[in-house]
Protein backbone atom coordinates (compact mmCIF):
# COMPACT_ATOMS: atom_id res chain seq x y z
CA UNK A 1 0.00 0.00 0.00
CA UNK A 2 1.57 3.24 -1.12
CA UNK A 3 2.77 5.56 1.60
CA UNK A 4 1.41 3.59 4.54
CA UNK A 5 3.55 1.70 7.01
CA UNK A 6 3.18 -2.09 7.36
CA UNK A 7 1.33 -1.59 10.66
CA UNK A 8 -1.22 0.72 9.07
CA UNK A 9 -1.56 -1.77 6.22
CA UNK A 10 -3.17 -4.30 8.56
CA UNK A 11 -6.90 -4.49 7.62
CA UNK A 12 -8.22 -3.84 11.15
CA UNK A 13 -5.83 -0.95 11.81
CA UNK A 14 -6.47 0.40 8.34
CA UNK A 15 -10.25 0.46 8.86
CA UNK A 16 -9.88 1.93 12.34
CA UNK A 17 -7.58 4.71 11.11
CA UNK A 18 -9.83 6.01 8.36
CA UNK A 19 -13.00 5.55 10.41
CA UNK A 20 -11.56 7.56 13.31
CA UNK A 21 -10.28 10.22 10.92
CA UNK A 22 -13.64 10.59 9.19
CA UNK A 23 -15.87 10.49 12.27
CA UNK A 24 -13.46 12.59 14.33
CA UNK A 25 -13.21 15.36 11.76
CA UNK A 26 -16.97 15.41 11.31
CA UNK A 27 -17.49 15.68 15.07
CA UNK A 28 -15.01 18.54 15.31
CA UNK A 29 -16.55 20.28 12.29
CA UNK A 30 -20.03 20.08 13.85
CA UNK A 31 -18.82 21.66 17.08
CA UNK A 32 -17.11 24.44 15.17
CA UNK A 33 -20.21 25.08 13.08
CA UNK A 34 -22.43 25.29 16.15
CA UNK A 35 -20.19 28.01 17.55
CA UNK A 36 -19.63 29.84 14.27
CA UNK A 37 -22.54 29.04 11.91
CA UNK A 38 -20.97 30.21 8.65
CA UNK A 39 -21.61 28.53 5.32
CA UNK A 40 -17.90 27.84 4.72
CA UNK A 41 -17.77 26.01 8.07
CA UNK A 42 -20.56 23.54 7.27
CA UNK A 43 -19.48 20.03 8.36
CA UNK A 44 -20.26 18.70 4.89
CA UNK A 45 -17.82 21.24 3.45
CA UNK A 46 -15.07 21.09 6.08
CA UNK A 47 -14.88 17.33 6.69
CA UNK A 48 -14.04 16.27 3.11
CA UNK A 49 -11.31 18.90 2.91
CA UNK A 50 -9.71 17.75 6.16
CA UNK A 51 -9.99 14.06 5.24
CA UNK A 52 -8.52 14.75 1.79
CA UNK A 53 -5.58 16.54 3.42
CA UNK A 54 -4.82 13.48 5.55
CA UNK A 55 -5.20 11.11 2.60
CA UNK A 56 -2.80 13.18 0.50
CA UNK A 57 -0.29 13.64 3.33
CA UNK A 58 -0.11 9.85 3.77
CA UNK A 59 0.13 9.33 0.00
CA UNK A 60 -2.89 7.04 0.21
CA UNK A 61 -5.38 6.44 -2.58
CA UNK A 62 -9.13 6.82 -2.70
CA UNK A 63 -9.47 3.03 -2.97
CA UNK A 64 -7.49 2.60 0.26
CA UNK A 65 -9.61 5.18 2.05
CA UNK A 66 -12.98 3.81 0.89
CA UNK A 67 -11.92 0.26 1.78
CA UNK A 68 -11.38 1.40 5.37
CA UNK A 69 -14.69 3.25 5.60
CA UNK A 70 -16.88 0.88 3.59
CA UNK A 71 -18.95 0.14 6.66
CA UNK A 72 -20.03 3.78 6.79
CA UNK A 73 -21.25 3.53 3.20
CA UNK A 74 -23.16 0.34 4.05
CA UNK A 75 -25.09 2.29 6.70
CA UNK A 76 -26.77 4.21 3.88
CA UNK A 77 -29.01 1.18 3.35
CA UNK A 78 -30.65 1.26 6.82
CA UNK A 79 -30.74 5.05 6.56
CA UNK A 80 -32.81 4.79 3.39
CA UNK A 81 -35.28 2.46 5.11
CA UNK A 82 -35.49 4.83 8.09
CA UNK A 83 -36.70 7.57 5.76
CA UNK A 84 -40.13 5.95 6.01
CA UNK A 85 -40.45 7.37 9.53
CA UNK A 86 -40.71 11.09 8.63
CA UNK A 87 -43.15 10.24 5.84
CA UNK A 88 -45.41 8.49 8.36
CA UNK A 89 -45.07 11.28 10.91
CA UNK A 90 -46.00 13.92 8.34
CA UNK A 91 -48.86 11.96 6.75
CA UNK A 92 -51.40 14.65 7.73
CA UNK A 93 -49.31 17.27 5.96
CA UNK A 94 -49.10 15.06 2.87
CA UNK A 95 -52.88 14.58 2.78
CA UNK A 96 -53.47 18.31 3.13
CA UNK A 97 -50.97 19.58 0.56
CA UNK A 98 -50.30 16.58 -1.70
CA UNK A 99 -51.22 18.34 -5.01
CA UNK A 100 -48.82 21.22 -4.36
CA UNK A 101 -46.08 18.92 -3.07
CA UNK A 102 -46.44 16.61 -6.08
CA UNK A 103 -46.19 19.47 -8.59
CA UNK A 104 -43.23 20.96 -6.74
CA UNK A 105 -41.39 17.64 -6.64
CA UNK A 106 -41.95 16.94 -10.32
CA UNK A 107 -40.90 20.42 -11.42
CA UNK A 108 -37.91 20.43 -9.06
CA UNK A 109 -36.69 17.01 -10.17
CA UNK A 110 -37.08 17.78 -13.87
CA UNK A 111 -35.30 21.12 -13.43
CA UNK A 112 -32.41 19.48 -11.58
CA UNK A 113 -32.00 16.75 -14.20
CA UNK A 114 -32.30 19.18 -17.12
CA UNK A 115 -29.80 21.63 -15.62
CA UNK A 116 -27.35 18.79 -14.92
CA UNK A 117 -27.67 17.57 -18.48
CA UNK A 118 -27.19 21.09 -19.88
CA UNK A 119 -24.13 21.68 -17.67
CA UNK A 120 -22.57 18.36 -18.70
CA UNK A 121 -23.15 19.10 -22.38
CA UNK A 122 -21.78 22.65 -22.04
CA UNK A 123 -18.47 21.54 -20.50
CA UNK A 124 -18.16 18.34 -22.54
CA UNK A 125 -18.32 15.73 -19.78
CA UNK A 126 -18.12 12.12 -20.87
CA UNK A 127 -21.21 9.91 -20.68
CA UNK A 128 -20.33 8.15 -17.42
CA UNK A 129 -19.68 11.42 -15.58
CA UNK A 130 -22.88 12.85 -17.03
CA UNK A 131 -24.89 9.90 -15.66
CA UNK A 132 -23.19 10.36 -12.29
CA UNK A 133 -24.16 14.04 -12.27
CA UNK A 134 -27.86 13.61 -13.05
CA UNK A 135 -29.00 12.47 -9.54
CA UNK A 136 -27.05 15.24 -7.76
CA UNK A 137 -30.15 16.94 -6.34
CA UNK A 138 -31.41 14.09 -4.15
CA UNK A 139 -30.02 12.88 -0.83
CA UNK A 140 -26.97 10.62 -0.86
CA UNK A 141 -28.57 7.18 -0.23
CA UNK A 142 -31.12 7.70 -3.01
CA UNK A 143 -28.63 9.41 -5.33
CA UNK A 144 -26.12 6.57 -5.14
CA UNK A 145 -28.87 4.03 -5.81
CA UNK A 146 -30.14 5.97 -8.84
CA UNK A 147 -26.60 6.50 -10.13
CA UNK A 148 -25.87 2.79 -10.08
CA UNK A 149 -29.16 1.98 -11.80
CA UNK A 150 -28.62 4.37 -14.72
CA UNK A 151 -24.94 3.53 -15.30
CA UNK A 152 -23.18 6.24 -13.31
CA UNK A 153 -20.48 5.97 -10.62
CA UNK A 154 -22.16 6.08 -7.17
CA UNK A 155 -19.02 7.32 -5.38
CA UNK A 156 -18.69 10.20 -7.83
CA UNK A 157 -22.37 10.97 -7.47
CA UNK A 158 -21.90 11.28 -3.70
CA UNK A 159 -19.37 14.07 -4.29
CA UNK A 160 -21.78 15.89 -6.60
CA UNK A 161 -24.53 15.54 -3.98
CA UNK A 162 -22.40 17.16 -1.26
CA UNK A 163 -21.41 20.06 -3.52
CA UNK A 164 -25.03 20.57 -4.59
CA UNK A 165 -26.28 20.50 -1.00
CA UNK A 166 -23.81 23.11 0.21
CA UNK A 167 -24.36 25.37 -2.81
CA UNK A 168 -28.13 24.94 -2.58
CA UNK A 169 -28.24 25.89 1.10
CA UNK A 170 -26.20 29.04 0.41
CA UNK A 171 -28.24 30.05 -2.64
CA UNK A 172 -31.47 29.32 -0.74
CA UNK A 173 -30.48 31.81 1.95
CA UNK A 174 -29.69 34.39 -0.74
CA UNK A 175 -33.09 33.85 -2.37
CA UNK A 176 -34.97 34.26 0.90
CA UNK A 177 -32.98 37.42 1.68
CA UNK A 178 -34.04 39.02 -1.62
CA UNK A 179 -37.47 37.47 -2.20
CA UNK A 180 -39.58 37.37 0.98
CA UNK A 181 -41.57 34.13 0.89
CA UNK A 182 -44.39 34.16 3.42
CA UNK A 183 -45.34 30.47 3.18
CA UNK A 184 -43.45 28.14 5.51
CA UNK A 185 -44.42 25.31 3.15
CA UNK A 186 -42.73 27.07 0.22
CA UNK A 187 -39.61 27.91 2.26
CA UNK A 188 -39.23 24.32 3.41
CA UNK A 189 -39.84 22.88 -0.04
CA UNK A 190 -37.27 25.25 -1.53
CA UNK A 191 -34.54 23.84 0.69
CA UNK A 192 -35.73 20.23 0.60
CA UNK A 193 -35.86 20.02 -3.19
CA UNK A 194 -32.89 22.24 -4.00
CA UNK A 195 -30.41 21.23 -1.34
CA UNK A 196 -31.61 17.88 0.16
CA UNK A 197 -29.78 17.07 3.46
CA UNK A 198 -27.81 20.31 3.84
CA UNK A 199 -30.92 22.28 2.91
CA UNK A 200 -33.05 20.40 5.42
CA UNK A 201 -30.57 21.22 8.17
CA UNK A 202 -30.73 24.90 7.19
CA UNK A 203 -34.54 24.81 7.02
CA UNK A 204 -34.69 23.43 10.56
CA UNK A 205 -32.71 26.45 11.71
CA UNK A 206 -35.28 28.75 10.10
CA UNK A 207 -38.32 27.12 11.66
CA UNK A 208 -39.90 23.88 12.82
CA UNK A 209 -42.45 23.79 10.00
CA UNK A 210 -39.82 24.61 7.37
CA UNK A 211 -37.60 21.82 8.68
CA UNK A 212 -40.44 19.28 8.67
CA UNK A 213 -41.48 20.19 5.13
CA UNK A 214 -37.90 20.16 3.84
CA UNK A 215 -37.27 16.72 5.33
CA UNK A 216 -40.52 15.36 3.97
CA UNK A 217 -39.94 16.73 0.46
CA UNK A 218 -36.34 15.49 0.47
CA UNK A 219 -37.51 11.94 1.19
CA UNK A 220 -40.36 11.99 -1.31
CA UNK A 221 -38.15 13.40 -4.08
CA UNK A 222 -35.63 10.66 -3.36
CA UNK A 223 -38.29 7.96 -3.58
CA UNK A 224 -39.68 9.50 -6.76
CA UNK A 225 -36.27 9.47 -8.41
CA UNK A 226 -35.50 5.89 -7.33
CA UNK A 227 -38.79 4.70 -8.81
CA UNK A 228 -38.17 6.65 -12.02
CA UNK A 229 -34.52 5.51 -12.38
CA UNK A 230 -35.27 2.42 -14.54
CA UNK A 231 -37.26 4.59 -16.96
CA UNK A 232 -34.47 7.18 -17.10
CA UNK A 233 -31.90 4.44 -17.69
CA UNK A 234 -33.93 3.08 -20.60
CA UNK A 235 -34.28 6.53 -22.17
CA UNK A 236 -30.53 7.17 -21.89
CA UNK A 237 -29.50 3.95 -23.64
Amino acid sequence: MSGLTPILAEPAIHALLWSVVTIGFYWVAKRIYRKWPRWWLMPLAVTPVLVAAIVLSLHATYQEYIRGTKWLVLLLGPTTVAFAIPIYEQRALIRLHWPVLLVGMLVGSLTAIASSWALAMAVGLDHTVLLSLLPRSISTPFAMEVSGDIGGVPDLTAVFVVVTGIAGAIIGDMILARIPIASALARGALFGIGAHGAGTARAQQIGETEGAVAGLVMVLVGLLNVLAAPLVARLLR
